[in-house]
């Protein structure tokens, strides 16, 4: 039972992470040209200032297209503009009931062109070609236009009756193994976020996606782009110095759709990634594990080596062969493998739904895949031969003499590499409890640290920018709600999902000639600082009725550090084409991944309206909820009120890391169950070595639990 069952435990849990690392080595392999698709990254290490990111101006796809025939076609995402950031309510056109959708981009048509996905409905060369048209996949095809082809009529998004926007294709969904996760993407064509916008090099909000030709040289086209950009497209802008500036720090690269999981850790894309670094550690996880069962089948093999001693010089004596019992033994190894790997794959088959569970996938085994099965069988071959290798050379080395006279001392006793063996199963053991402690104390510390604003007891309104010229009379509604501490209309929030605005910073004073600072520029209202519980430590907050405040900002203490500011109020700061003085500064405070460090920010006034944020100060936090979605209802009968807390939101940021701490410890504890059994497998061993010893402690008066002890 120890053998078989030690054995199909570790099986099981190889199997189980095997399915989990083929899942995550399968990201966006599926698309016909995979091999030819690149997501452009932009590299810049300036000083302090290094990154990576995705983020380009609209203007660059085209430049790309235009310089280097080395790109069949180029495509744009823009998944952070006003419309798509946050999700969006939508509705059939002949309908008044709106239901809250996520998944939007806007993406050219060329986007199609490029990943070739399925098309339902609609012509996959024209679907985006026309204004106002969008592709939704089949799920939502299947809600909204149950058993129809929609392509040709209309949904309203945002309550916008002016601009319906027609349905211009449908594609299949994307799968789970994909890290474009969108069900609606909206055309580009006609489209401009702000007014010259398509010849605009100073603001960047466009992911890029491009096609290569067959047979590119890779390398010499990143070694080109950067130089070919900065010279004909920004140097009109730029000084000759700040043109090598930016060629000396930068860089522009390509990266493979397929890496794109697992690879862009270090890349600010605003996606939810995997990290090879788990993939590793699983594969080793999954390695150690086998290992340990491995090692107790060993030992247990050399532990009955004792019964099995007068069996091997009996063979011996009437004619047995060494290499017969060798091929004995390695059979029966073979046989114990088999219904190990029978047993693993039952337990494997009846735990992948709570594997499911524990890793947020939707694993299952391939039964029918061509690999499997004979995967499996060569496995089967293979472990039962490394497991039974030791013990079948070791129990047919017995001597007959020694056998039949009772002698087994020489071979028996001879401990060094089972104990050997057994430290390795409880070193291996210790350093998984180690790191399992080690993730369990850091999201006690993630979830608990002081962050310097209060996540608790905020409720957070989405999709409030449907309310239009009624949104201030709701926030006037809800500052009046005995329960209700504080209320302000803001979509910057320290939460993923929530707006960003990426620029750089300059000391105004050196009109942009010293170094400049990454920073975020958040547009909040009066009431933003005391709704997130943030600290003034200098200066003072933004105040209703005083007009200089327009051209007023708040940084934090990071950037005002980065600055050299000693006294930064008075100070002015500029990002190139807008100069503010500095009114206040606030606190640090974690508005990204606590595995990053704090950046620089800058709150200025300013209107976001997608979301509002009300502090409560009740304990009955059911009826301050009934009371907002009363609120609610009165000025949004047609909207149903969707609401978060700020503190599970901010929890949900680390779900990554909970899970990987879930699987580390489950996997752990397998480990640690199956290296006692090895530990059983000694005590056996030593037990059934020190019979005689044991018979003479009791007949000279030992009790049983003194041996035992």
């Amino acid at each position: 039972s120890i053998k078989i069952g030690g054995f199909a435990i570790g099986i099981a849990a190889c199997l189980l992470i095997a399915l989990f690392i083929l899942d995550e080595l399968n990201y966006d392999r599926y698309y016909p040209e995979t091999g030819r698709i690149y997501r452009v990254i932009g590299e810049m290490t300036e000083g302090e200032f290094a990154g990576k990111g995705v983020d380009f101006p609209a203007p660059f796809a085209k430049a790309l297209k235009d310089e280097f025939p080395e790109f069949e076609k180029v495509a744009r995402i823009n998944p952070n503009s006003l419309f798509t950031g946050g999700g969006n309510p939508i509705r059939r056109a002949e309908s008044n009931q709106n239901t809250y959708e996520e998944g939007f981009t806007f993406a050219d048509q060329e986007l199609l062109d490029i990943l070739q996905i399925p098309m339902v409905y609609g012509d996959p060369k024209h679907a985006l070609d026309e204004p106002n048209t969008i592709v939704i996949t089949k799920r939502k095809a299947d809600k909204y236009f149950p058993n129809e082809n929609p392509v040709g009529k209309t949904i309203i998004a945002n309550n916008n009756i002016d601009k319906p926007v027609k349905i211009g294709g449908v594609i299949a969904d994307f799968p789970p193994n994909s890290h474009l996760q969108y069900d609606f993407l909206i055309t580009m064509k006609g489209v401009e976020f702000y007014p010259g916008e398509g010849n605009n090099w100073n603001a960047s909000n466009y992911h890029t996606y491009v096609l290569l030709r067959p047979g590119t040289d890779l390398a010499k086209l990143e070694q080109k782009m950067m130089p070919v950009i900065v010279e004909k497209y920004l140097g009109t802008n730029l000084s000759k110095a700040e043109q090598e500036r930016i060629k000396k720090s930068g860089r522009l690269s390509l990266q493979a759709v397929s890496d794109i999981h697992l690879h862009s850790t270090d890349i600010e894309d605003g996606m939810s990634h995997g990290d090879i670094r788990f993939v590793w550690l699983f594969g080793a996880i999954a390695a150690f594990i086998l290992l340990i069962a491995v090692i107790n089948f060993i030992n247990l093999s050399t532990a009955r080596s004792a019964n099995r001693a007068k069996e091997v010089g009996l063979r011996k004596t009437v004619g047995s062969t060494r290499e017969y019992l060798i091929a004995q033994f390695l059979s029966e190894s073979l046989l114990f493998s088999a219904f190990s790997f029978l047993l693993g794959l039952v337990l494997a088959w009846v735990l992948v739904p709570y594997f499911n569970q524990l890793s947020g996938k939707s694993l299952q085994l391939p039964w029918f895949s061509w690999w499997f099965l004979p995967s499996i069988a060569a496995s089967t071959i293979l472990v039962g031969l490394l497991a039974g290798v030791y013990p079948a050379f070791y129990l047919s080395s017995f001597k007959p003499i020694n056998v039949l006279k009772g002698n087994l001392s020489k071979g028996s006793k001879n401990s060094s590499l089972r104990s050997a063996l057994v430290v390795f199963q409880f070193t291996t053991s210790i350093v998984l409890i180690i790191g399992t402690l080690v993730v369990t104390r850091q999201m006690d510390y993630i979830l608990n640290k002081k962050l310097g604003f209060e996540k608790n007891q905020v409720l957070l309104l989405q999709g409030t920018q449907t309310l239009g010229d009624k949104l201030p009379t709701l926030k006037k509604q809800l500052q009046q709600l005995p329960a209700v501490d504080a209320v302000t209309v803001s979509d910057y929030l320290p939460i993923n999902g929530a707006k960003r605005n990426g620029t750089e910073m300059w000391d105004a004073k050196k009109e942009q000639q010293g170094n400049s600072f990454a920073s975020q520029m958040w547009q909040i209202d009066y009431d933003y600082l005391h709704t997130m519980g943030m600290k003034i430590v200098k200066g003072r907050n933004f105040m209703e009725g005083m007009r200089s405040d327009s051209q007023g900002v708040i940084i934090n203490q990071a950037l005002a550090k980065k600055l050299n500011f000693t006294e930064p109020l008075g100070e002015r700061i500029t990002n190139g084409w807008m100069k503010l003085t500095i009114i206040g500064v606030v606190e640090d405070f974690h508005f990204e991944s606590m595995r990053e460090n704090i950046e620089g920010m800058c709150l200025v006034l300013g209107s976001s309206p997608n979301m509002v944020a009300v502090k409560l100060h009740s304990d009955d936090l059911q009826k301050a909820v009934q009371d907002i979605s009363a609120a609610w209802k009165d000025l949004a009968p047609s909207q149903p009120i969707r609401y978060t807390f700020l503190d599970d939101s901010f929890a949900q940021m680390y779900n990554d890391v909970k899970r990987i701490g879930r699987i580390c410890t489950n996997f752990a504890l397998l480990a640690i169950i199956v290296a006692c059994l090895g530990l059983f497998a000694l005590s056996t061993y030593l037990a059934e070595q020190r019979s005689k010893e044991i018979g003479i402690r009791k007949v000279l008066g030992a009790s049983v639990s003194s041996i035992l002890a």
